[in-house]
């Protein structure tokens, strides 16, 4: 497993749709590896093949919260789309790997249904809500050249790093 090098705005291929994956294999499954550990030494919580400067339809997806029962989850999907998207909107703070020192309070569905493949080909169905449907989102949204900032209602600098997650 390799960290690369997160690209940040202006960089163009935030702004492009990427490619379907179409070969699933030793290729797709490095890459999938790299886009773990790269998510993990940022850290993030979600990190899009765009991000480094992949042009595929990828996304990994790392997730857990104790208090809520949650057990740890990490999801890679190939392919990704959300077929679903609760009619309940909330709104919550986001910020981005790809915007660092950045923040805002995006509106996004409660709950989704997403679908894809699994870094085998594998088909891949879940249901999520809360949180974790939020960082699908986000992360899906970056295969589609779309940034937090493009939904946000009120962006803002940070001046503690920590202050909000990275998705």
């Amino acid at each position: 497993m390799t960290v690369r090098e997160i690209v940040t705005v202006p960089h163009p291929v935030l702004r492009r749709r990427a490619r379907p994956v179409t070969e699933f294999g030793p290729e797709l499954r490095r890459l999938v590896d790299d886009m773990i550990a790269t998510m993990r030494a940022a850290p993030g919580v979600g990190l899009a093949a765009p991000q480094i400067n992949v042009s595929q339809r990828v996304i990994v997806v790392e997730y857990e919260d104790e208090e809520a029962g949650i057990p740890h989850q990490l999801y890679a999907v190939v392919n990704p789309k959300i077929v679903w998207a609760s009619p309940e909107v909330v709104l919550g703070v986001e910020g981005c790997l790809s915007i660092p020192g950045m923040a805002g309070e995006v509106p996004r569905a409660r709950a989704v249904r997403v679908v894809g493949q699994d870094p085998d080909g594998r088909p891949f169905r879940l249901e999520a809500e809360g949180w974790v449907a939020r960082i699908f989102q986000h992360e899906i949204d970056h295969l589609n050249g779309i940034l937090f900032t493009d939904r946000a209602h009120r962006v803002w600098r940070l001046h503690d790093e920590t202050a909000a997650a990275a998705v």
